[in-house]
C-alpha cells in the first residue's frame, strides 16, 4: 500500500473491486452503478447522508436524475438485505480477523428520533440516542468483534405491538406479511440463528441488561452452545455461593410423585445488589481492561459463582452455576453494574472483566455509523428502503474497516479513501438560495454626489 501519497489510488480501486462483488448479490447488472454511488456517497464527507445530499455530491452536473436512480435503488428495487451482508461479511471477516480471532458476538439496538408517526416502526418507546423514551424508531443488531475492530453482521428493525396488528398501517410502510411481533430479544436471537448456520466464527455473545434480564433469551443462547456475558438488573434472584432451592418434597405414596423445587418462606434467594452488598472486602479487586484516552481505565470488581433463581419454583432441577460479575467503583455508593456470565468455571476475575468491556466497541460502531457514515439519515417511510438503507451505510461502513485493516500500526491514520468529484463552475444544490447580485450604488437624497 502507498502510504508516501494520499492512498487514494489504491483504496479507489480496492473500493471499485469491492462494489463489484457486492454487486453480485443485486440480481440486475443494471443496479450496480447505483450501489456504487450511494456507497460513495455515504463514505464522502457531508452533514447529511440522505438521497439528495449524496446525488449532489456524487453526481453534481445532473442531481435529479441521480435523485431519482438512487431513491428507486433504496426504496423500490427488489434486492435481499441478507444477501448484500452475507458478501460483506465474507469481504470484510477476512480483514478483521488478520488482527486476531473473533472474541465476541454483540447484541445491542439503536434508535432513530422522528418527529412523525408515519415511519415504520415509529413509536414512543426508549430511545437510547436521546437516553430517555421519546417518538423514535429502534432496531437490533448483530456485531462481531475482537481487540482490534468489530463489524454489525445482522441487522432489523424493531416492529413494536402496536403497529405489528395495525393492517393500515403495515400495508402503508409494505411490512412484509411474514413479519409479526417480536420482542427484541427474540429478533436477536432470529439474528444469532442466521449466522450461527452461516458458519460465522462464534465468539462470547454480550448484551447489556435490555437482554441479559430475559431469562428465554439466556437459555436461547445455551441452546445454541454459546457462552454468554451479559448485563443484568440490580433486582434479578440469585442464590449465593453453596445454596439453592430445596428438592422436591419426599413422595407420600399416595397420588403423582412432587416434581418441583421448592422455596419455603424461610429459605428465599437474593437479589443481585443484596448479594454484591453482602460480599466482604477481600472479595473486591482492582482490575484493569485496557487504555483509555487519557489513562488506564480501572475499576473495582468481584465475581463468584451462583445460580440465577428467575422462577425457578417451576423447575425440577436448580440451574446450573454460572459466574456472577460485580463493578463497585471506589466512591460509589453501590455496585453499579452488574452481569451473568456462563464462561467456564476457572475462567479468572481479568478475563471475566476483559471480556465484558469489549462491548465498548459497538458503541464506537454507532458512533461511526451514526455522525461519518449517516445510518440514521434515511428520510423514507418504508420497511424496504428502511433496511436497504443500513445495509448499503454496513456495506460502507464494512469498506473502511477493511482499508483501516491495512494501515500500519506506525503509519499516518489518514480517512480521505474516496475523492469527491469536482463540482461543475457555477454548481448550486437544488433549493440552494441564488447568489447575491452585485450591489447596486445606493443614492444618497442629502449627498447626491
Amino acid at each position: 500500500m502507498d502510504l508516501m501519497g494520499d492512498g487514494r489510488t489504491t483504496s479507489e480501486s480496492r473500493f471499485a473491486e469491492y462494489v463489484e462483488r457486492l454487486s453480485s448479490a443485486l440480481g440486475h447488472a443494471d443496479r450496480k452503478a447505483p450501489l456504487k454511488a450511494y456507497c460513495t456517497g455515504l463514505i464522502l464527507p457531508g452533514e447529511r447522508k440522505s438521497i439528495e445530499p449524496m446525488a449532489a455530491r456524487v453526481e453534481p452536473a445532473r442531481v435529479g436524475a441521480a435523485h431519482q436512480s438512487l431513491h428507486h435503488f433504496v426504496a423500490k428495487a427488489e434486492w435481499s438485505d441478507e444477501e448484500v451482508l452475507t458478501v460483506v461479511r465474507a469481504e470484510v471477516l477476512p480483514a478483521i480477523e488478520r488482527q486476531g480471532p473473533i472474541r465476541a458476538w454483540i447484541v445491542d439496538d439503536t434508535g432513530f428520533p422522528k418527529k412523525g408517526t408515519h415511519s415504520v416502526g415509529v413509536a414512543r418507546q426508549y430511545c437510547g440516542q436521546l437516553g430517555k423514551q421519546d417518538n423514535c424508531q429502534v432496531a437490533v443488531s448483530l456485531s462481531v468483534a475482537n481487540d482490534h475492530a468489530s463489524l454489525p453482521i445482522a441487522y432489523r428493525l424493531y416492529l413494536p405491538e402496536a403497529w405489528a396488528l395495525d393492517a393500515d398501517r403495515r400495508a402503508r410502510a409494505g411490512v412484509p406479511e411474514d413479519v409479526r411481533f417480536r420482542t427484541k430479544p427474540e429478533i436477536a436471537l432470529d439474528e444469532i440463528r442466521v449466522v450461527l448456520s452461516a458458519g460465522v466464527p462464534t465468539g462470547v455473545v454480550l448484551a447489556d441488561a435490555g437482554y441479559g434480564i430475559d431469562t428465554a433469551f439466556r437459555s436461547g443462547l445455551t441452546a445454541m452452545g454459546l457462552t454468554y456475558i451479559v448485563g443484568i438488573q440490580s433486582s434479578i434472584s440469585l442464590w449465593p455461593p453453596g445454596t439453592g432451592p430445596l428438592p422436591p418434597k419426599a413422595w407420600s405414596g399416595r397420588g403423582r410423585p412432587p416434581s418441583l423445587i421448592r422455596r419455603p418462606p424461610e429459605h428465599k434467594p437474593l437479589s443481585a445488589r443484596q448479594l454484591a452488598q453482602s460480599l466482604p472486602a477481600s472479595a473486591w479487586h482492582i482490575v484493569t481492561w485496557r487504555e483509555g484516552t487519557n489513562a488506564p481505565l480501572s475499576s473495582r470488581f468481584a465475581a463468584l459463582r451462583i445460580r440465577p433463581a428467575h422462577r425457578d419454583y417451576w423447575r425440577s432441577a436448580p440451574r446450573p452455576e454460572e459466574w456472577f460479575l460485580v463493578e463497585w467503583p471506589q466512591g460509589e455508593n453501590e455496585p453499579t453494574k452488574y452481569w451473568l456470565s456462563t464462561l467456564p468455571e476457572m475462567t479468572t476475575l481479568a478475563d471475566l472483566v476483559d471480556q465484558a468491556k469489549l462491548r465498548w466497541r459497538i458503541e464506537r460502531d454507532y458512533q461511526e455509523l451514526k455522525q461519518e457514515i449517516g445510518l440514521g439519515h434515511y428520510e423514507g417511510r418504508g420497511w424496504r428502503g428502511f433496511h436497504h438503507h443500513a445495509t448499503l451505510a454496513i456495506a460502507a461502513y464494512g469498506f473502511l474497516v477493511s482499508e483501516r485493516s491495512l494501515i500500519p500500526p506506525s503509519a499516518p491514520r489518514f480517512t480521505a479513501f474516496l475523492k469527491a468529484p469536482r463540482l461543475p463552475k457555477g454548481y448550486r444544490p437544488r433549493g440552494a438560495p441564488a447568489p447575491a447580485r452585485t450591489p447596486r450604488r445606493q443614492l444618497n437624497r442629502h449627498r447626491p454626489n
